[in-house]
């Protein structure tokens, strides 16, 4: 059963824009702090950016700061990332990702601190 399902994703070249879009459902938007990660080939999976349940406090990787934006709207059951100025080492696969319901943490920055996830999509960046 898939719980977040992304989109947006695609080619783009150094310096420019993408949005990418994660829908989820009541039972993966439920008072919880949802994410962004990524994983390039041959690299481990690491956190990209993460949103409190109230959209306002925010946590983001030191490489991606100033240049992504995290954002989430409950009534839609969706969170964004808005990336610019987007680099060749961006290139990986994004994954959306939730807490359980009631865990509103977005200093967790690891991997299993997150309980649902969506399946992915490709960003490549070209030089």
């Amino acid at each position: 059963q898939v719980e977040l399902v992304e989109s947006g994703g695609g080619l783009v070249q150094a310096g420019g824009s993408l949005r990418l879009s994660c829908a989820g459902s009541e039972r993966t938007f439920s008072k919880n702090a949802m994410g962004w990660f990524r994983q390039a080939p041959g690299k481990e999976r690491e956190f990209v950016a993460a949103v409190r349940w109230n959209g306002v406090s925010t946590n983001y990787k030191d490489s991606v700061k100033g240049r992504f934006t995290i954002s989430r709207d409950n009534a839609k059951n969706t969170v964004y990332l808005q990336m610019s100025s987007l680099k060749p080492d961006d290139t990986a696969v994004y994954y959306c990702a939730a807490q359980r319901p009631g865990l509103d943490d977005a200093w967790r920055d690891y991997a299993s601190a997150y309980d649902f996830w969506g399946q992915g999509t490709q960003v490549t960046v070209s030089s």
